[in-house]
């Protein structure tokens, strides 16, 4: 039995050559035509088609985020929403980030992010030098926080001041005042950082330390601390 396609081979051919282009479009092209470049995601290189690149050494502003596979999610673009899942390689104890970044014309922010971060100096004076993500979902809607939630854990390194501070604070994300806000708290409760975050990537840190010693409470002054209810606090700001 034959077959007759009624399409006229030059629709046939041209319509292939359309699917043939989305499907092999590549991901380079397409994240700056999207604009994620303008909210801070960065590679050294891209490489591969649009549903299943990667990008060597990706940051997000001066986060490294390492080697990760990427892929467009075809349905989102139906909606007219831009959703790139990333699935990274773990590097030596750090898990490697899993979840999504999305955005659409007044919104942008992370889906289900789960993951570690490597800080380096991006909060100094602060001695925050890795933050890991279980499960953080944000949006920000022209500009002001609307979604927030997850947890964030941070791994602290050395001392501050010649004093001993904790390995690790957590706490879990809300939205208030139309910024994301990531209070941080030790185990014992005496010490904590707390992130500030806008939607146009300013933010501002504080690390907040009780103490009732003379002598702690003099060398906490002695490198920029300033009195804080029951305690001291040092505060920094930056971009991402």
């Amino acid at each position: 039995m034959k077959i007759r396609l009624t399409t006229r081979p030059v629709v046939l051919f041209g319509g292939l050559a359309v699917l043939a282009l989305l499907v092999f479009l590549p991901m380079r092209l397409v994240l700056g035509l999207v604009g994620l470049g303008n909210y801070g995601l960065s590679a050294r290189m891209v490489s591969g088609p649009v549903w299943y690149g990667t990008l060597i050494e990706a940051r997000i502003g001066d986060l490294p985020l390492g080697d990760i596979r990427a892929g467009l999610s075809p349905f989102q673009l139906l909606l007219g929403r831009v959703r790139l899942g990333v699935s990274g390689a773990p590097q030596g104890d750090r898990p490697g980030l899993t979840g999504a970044i999305s955005t659409s014309r007044y919104s942008q922010g992370l889906d289900d992010m789960t993951g570690s971060i490597p800080t380096g100096a991006v909060f100094g004076p602060l001695p925050i030098n890795r933050i890991d993500l279980e499960g953080v979902t944000l949006r920000f809607d022209s500009g002001a926080c609307a979604v927030a939630q997850g947890r964030v854990k941070a791994q602290l390194s050395g001392s501050i001041a010649a004093i001993a501070l904790p390995q690790a604070m957590s706490g879990t994300v809300r939205c208030e005042g139309g910024a994301l806000i990531v209070p941080l708290l030790s185990q014992a409760g005496t010490e904590g950082v707390t992130l500030n975050i806008r939607g146009n990537g300013r933010y501002r840190a504080t690390l907040d330390i009780e103490t009732s010693d003379p002598a702690v409470a003099q060398k906490l002054g002695l490198v920029g601390f300033q009195p804080n209810g029951a305690g001291y606090r040092l505060s920094t700001e930056g971009q991402f």
